[in-house]
């Protein structure tokens, strides 16, 4: 039997329920071979599987490929001389995917007025397998739908009063029809019907008796007593309690007016300055109350009506101190100049406070565009406050999102939460939005003393409440409020056109002892504090930058994020990657609740001398944006792109109190105010420069 076979089956790939046909000729010999085929070194027989059969030619045929069929097929030549093995073919039945059907169009996004409505569908019917081809066309689709918004009713004007009927009253109606309620709206409060009291001709009068006037005459003695009586109790009290000095206070009254806060003296050099260290682990505490001082000597501590003071009840008290008080010029002058900044206990990377008087200030978390600018008078004359300011880490705070909502900004609190200010303060943050009207509806959240979060401003819309104003600009924006408190803005898409800013960074070891090399590809929200504790974790895991950071526009089309490493040399390196590219799904990066995303690129160098690494990455959504980065590194001692890091000693002066808060000079700022305040025959005031910025 000679070795080689004349023809021997090949290694197909072909689809579900297709036909096979696997030749085979075996080699000469005598006596002729027999021929008999193995399945993953199992024997085939036909007599015992109907979808296969043997043709005189001595192929095998498979009638109808099914997923049980993809094994390995040997064909086998024997005879009484010598046994032959064909090579092995390798057959592969792939199904291709299928869409499944449409589910039902979901509810309209909006109550009231235009919105939008979405159905999907999934690569199921069936699931690609074996590599078989994934569904083509969309998996989501989205209409627009309109709902009827609901009208509350009103009421009509009031008829004529009807004539004085016999019973000395007269009426007049009103309709709730202008307009009538509909759609679901509120129906008209009050009553429809009004009685008075009138006379005419038809009312019978009837005149008092003498009973009814003993009766009122009777009524108004015992009033009389009674008044007397508790005239009489009163004074007898206030004889009992006549012996006690008013102006010391019940030790008890005391404790329960300052148990929710912290009351002692701030600085040695500065007794008289009291100050309330908050509690910045919860953003629900609410100051409130006031404490009224007596005017009794220069002995006693004078402290202001505030909310930062819990109520002592509706007497006077008084608080005596034991350091004689501090001339107000000189008091003035040491808060104008000092910031009293402390370091937090949890850390001060993303956490800052300072005390404050009328002269405002600033405080700001550095290297992360986070600030608060508290302006002048904002704070009530001889009022002090200790406001703090804190950025929160995602996995902290539970921010609910619905829908297509997804995270525009930080979560950022200041606080604390319900002092007295009478003008607002500015907290500035980052955001990572391409805004447009027509494409998002942008709201700001403040979370509420429950812990709810609550839309107090919608952003281009008519504001509920003159408590909040926001001002979006290109890649930050700022809150005005007189209620701090806890803050995040929130979008959600309107079309499929809506984008948001990806910040792409890449990052290596410093060091590299062993083969293996390893480059993580961050895809990050595009706003500073998320760069920054990037930066921060980078730093603990030994990492370098190997590339300028960039900017991609992810839209809501649905589509994942792709990344892929490319033109590496192979002969020095090799990726470990098995797949032609790696995914991060459309929804861990739409939400922005997942801060760190990034995928990791194993890479072998093959000899431990090589140091220069020279390839492109690829990052790009399908059907969307995308950005290249080329690698042109030398791993051992490549740092040109240090610079972009920002270094430590960068960090500024978290507080800022007075004037030094402030960019333009206090003189320069009055000027300013002065000339623009009046409106202008030619228009030179703030309108016209609003108008002019575009901030109109």
């Amino acid at each position: 039997l000679r070795k080689n076979f004349e023809q021997e089956p090949m290694a197909r790939e072909v689809s579900i329920e297709q036909g096979i046909v696997l030749p085979c000729r075996p080699p000469e010999g005598i006596p002729p071979a027999e021929v008999e085929w193995l399945r993953n070194e199992e024997l085939v027989d036909p007599a015992l599987d109907a979808n296969v059969y043997v043709t005189p030619e001595h192929s095998l045929v498979l009638r109808q490929a099914r997923l049980a069929d993809t094994a390995n097929y040997t064909c086998v030549a024997k005879n009484i001389v010598a046994r032959r093995r064909s090579a092995s073919a390798a057959i592969t039945v792939y199904v291709n995917g299928g869409w499944s059907t449409w589910t039902q169009w979901s509810g309209c996004s909006t109550s009231c007025g235009r919105g939008w409505q979405k159905r999907s569908r999934t690569c199921t019917n069936p699931t690609p397998l074996n590599g078989g081809a994934f569904c083509e066309g969309q998996n989501v689709q989205k209409t627009a739908c309109t709902t009827l918004c609901p009208v509350d009713g009103a009421w009509s004007e009031w008829s004529k009063w009807s004539v004085c009927g016999a019973e000395c009253t007269h009426w007049r109606s009103r309709e709730c029809s202008e307009p009538a309620p509909r759609n679901g709206g509120r129906d008209c409060r009050g009553s429809e019907l009004d009685t008075r009291n009138c006379t005419s001709e038809l009312c019978s009068h009837a005149t008092p008796g003498a009973e009814d006037v003993a009766l009122y005459v009777g009524l108004v003695a015992v009033a009389v007593c009674l008044v007397l009586l508790l005239l009489v109790g009163v004074l007898v009290y206030c004889r009992k309690k006549g012996g006690l000095d008013a102006d010391v206070a019940d030790s008890s009254i005391l404790t329960a007016g300052f148990q929710p806060v912290s009351i002692k003296p701030s600085k040695a050099d500065n007794p008289s300055l009291l100050t309330i260290q908050p509690d910045l682990s919860t953003a629900t505490m609410t100051y409130q109350g006031s404490l009224c001082p007596r005017q009794d000597g220069p002995a006693k501590l004078q402290l202001p009506n505030g909310h930062l003071l819990s109520p002592l009840g509706a007497g006077r008290h008084t608080l005596h101190h034991s350091s004689p008080a501090i001339e107000g010029a000189d008091f003035m002058a040491r808060l104008s100049t000092q910031s009293y900044f402390r370091s937090l206990p949890r850390g001060t990377t993303n956490m800052a406070y300072g005390t404050f008087n009328f002269l405002g200030g600033r405080l700001m978390i550095p290297n992360t565009g986070i600030s608060l600018l508290i302006p002048p008078d904002a704070i009530p004359r001889g009022k002090i406050y200790e406001v703090y300011l804190t950025l929160h880490k995602q996995e902290e705070v539970r921010l609910p999102l619905a829908g297509c909502q997804t995270l525009l900004s930080p979560i950022v609190s200041c606080g604390p939460p319900g002092v007295l200010l009478t003008r607002p303060a500015i907290l500035a943050m980052g955001h990572c939005v391409e805004a447009s009207a027509e494409n998002w509806s942008i709201r700001l959240k403040k979370q509420s003393c429950e812990g709810t979060w609550e839309d107090v401003l919608q952003l281009g819309a008519e504001p509920c409440t003159e408590l909040y104003y926001c001002q979006l600009e290109a890649q930050a924006c700022y809150v005005f409020t007189e209620q701090l408190g806890r803050f995040a803005l929130v979008g959600e898409s309107l079309s499929m056109a809506a984008s948001k800013r990806l910040k792409l960074v890449l990052f290596a070891p410093a060091a590299c002892p062993s083969l293996e090399y390893n480059i993580r590809v961050y895809c990050l929200s595009d706003t500073q504090d998320v760069l920054k504790e990037v930066i921060q974790l980078e730093k603990q895991l030994g990492g370098q930058l190997i590339g300028a950071p960039r900017v991609l526009h992810f839209k809501d089309s649905y589509h994942n994020l792709r990344l892929s490493i490319h033109d590496m040399p192979s002969s020095l390196w090799k990726s470990k990657l098995l797949a032609s590219y790696q995914e991060i799904p459309f929804y861990h990066i739409w939400s922005g609740l997942q801060p760190f995303l990034h995928c990791t690129f194993t890479l072998e160098r093959l000899s431990p001398s090589t140091c220069e690494l020279a390839c492109k990455i690829w990052v790009w959504q399908v059907e969307g944006d995308g950005q290249s980065f080329t690698v042109n590194f030398n791993i051992a001692k490549d740092t040109r792109f240090s610079d972009w890091l920002v270094p430590d000693s960068e960090v500024g002066a978290p507080a800022l109190v007075g004037p030094s808060a402030f960019k333009i000079p206090f003189l320069i700022r009055q000027k300013i105010i002065s000339s623009l305040d009046p409106p202008g025959t030619r228009g030179a005031d703030w309108r016209t420069l609003a108008q002019k910025l575009n901030l109109d």
